[in-house]
């Protein structure tokens, strides 16, 4: 069906109205912050507009690898964790009752509509010396006195790991409940144990999902802001929040645009990723 073009400039505004905010609320803030990242840092907050390179080069010096280092280290083991315990619930949950699988599903969404505040908060308490685990370590004579296992890495990534899963779950969900019950039962009449046909015919036919489900969860784990100021030390602190410092306390707004970039364009050569491993997924 061959549409015409609009008769008057009112027709064009349902067009109009998306492209003036797509140039209003994207293009030109990152536009000023691509500029600002090539601009040079005087100090207090005052900047040079002048052409530079220098706010990348920063980002190859031994603080900053670091920096680097640790929020790939965080995001990939989230990722990791969240699959991992993720797929083998969500094989489960498809495999259970409705009601039970309604139930779960609802537990899913409550986690993803608290705050990250409320549940770095409460993660801080249950690994409190005072409040937590460590008091019931005690009390079982697992450890002699009662210790504090936040801040540290392990906090974070349990911390972040418990966001992450929701969105583990909900991701495939879908996929794994068009799972045809012949599958399984053919591979059962073949001699393998439930277990055996979970890992060597379930997993193997759902690779993909794994992998696309595996590089969101990452790419949500680099933006990772909150939980690490609140679960971890500075050595474990994310790109997110040197970004947040750099501008915010350091007030060097050209070197955090400089890391603003470097991480969206890090997001968006996996999402690119994610994009080419679907296709060749569909094709296959």
């Amino acid at each position: 069906m061959i549409q015409s073009r609009p008769r008057t400039p009112l027709g064009y505004l349902p067009i109009l109205l998306p492209a003036f905010a797509l140039i209003a609320f994207y293009i030109v803030p990152f536009g000023s912050m691509v500029g600002m990242s090539f601009f040079h840092n005087l100090g207090g907050g005052a900047y040079e507009e002048v052409f530079t390179l220098e706010n990348y080069a920063r980002l190859v010096s031994p603080f900053f690898l670091s920096v680097l280092g640790t929020s790939f280290e965080v995001a990939f083991l989230v990722a990791l964790f969240a699959i991992v315990i993720g797929f083998p619930f969500t094989y489960l949950l498809v495999n259970a009752r409705r009601g039970t699988q309604v139930f779960w599903l609802i537990v899913m969404l409550s986690v993803l509509s608290l705050s990250e505040a409320i549940i770095g908060f409460a993660w801080s308490t249950l690994l409190s010396r005072t409040a937590g685990i460590g008091v019931l370590f005690e009390a079982l004579g697992l450890t002699e006195k009662a210790q504090s296992y936040a801040p540290s890495l392990g906090a974070v990534l349990a911390g972040v790991t418990y966001i992450a899963m929701p969105y583990a779950v909900l991701l495939l969900y879908p996929i794994l409940s068009r799972i045809e019950p012949d599958i399984e039962q053919a591979s059962r009449t073949l001699g393998a144990s439930p277990l055996r046909a979970f890992f060597n015919v379930i997993v193997p036919m759902h690779r993909t999902p794994i992998v696309v489900s595996f590089v969101m969860i990452f790419v949500f784990t680099l933006g990772s802001y909150l939980l690490p100021q609140i679960l971890g030390r500075p050595t474990n602190w994310t790109l997110s929040v040197v970004i947040s410092d750099q501008a915010l306390l350091q007030s060097n707004m050209p070197f955090a645009a400089a890391l603003s970039i470097f991480l969206m364009t890090v997001t968006i050569l996996l999402v690119l990723l994610v994009t080419l491993i679907n296709r060749k997924g569909a094709k296959a």
